[in-house]
């Protein structure tokens, strides 16, 4: 299991990528479980009202959470892209630019 983490505006945001041979969490929506690498992590944007308050780049701004969109992948270079192009995106949708994430990655014991 592979944890994949960005980090911008003075927040972090971290997903989980399960490898051949990992059991991926079962629940409405996961990908087909026959899939050898499966991504998951929450989804969010900024709303006007409710949702969680947070502060990103020293501006407090509420966010809401969408279900994690798990996605099954055939390779691990195909999910390794897939899992950074996504948590940079959701950095972007509360204002946060691509080329200030900073991602890493880390193993993590399932």
């Amino acid at each position: 299991m592979l944890l994949i983490r960005g980090h911008g505006g003075g927040t972090a945001l971290t997903g989980t990528l399960y490898e051949r041979g990992e059991t991926p969490p079962s629940f409405r929506g996961a990908p087909d479980e026959q899939a050898p690498y499966v991504w998951v992590c929450d989804e969010f944007y900024e709303v006007e009202s409710g949702g969680s308050q947070t502060t990103i780049d020293g501006r407090e701004i509420h966010v809401a959470f969408e279900s994690p969109m798990p996605r099954g992948f055939e390779t691990k270079s195909q999910a390794l892209t897939a899992a950074k192009e996504h948590v940079r995106t959701q950095f972007a949708r509360v204002g946060v630019p691509a080329s200030e994430v900073r991602i890493e990655v880390e193993r993590a014991e399932p």
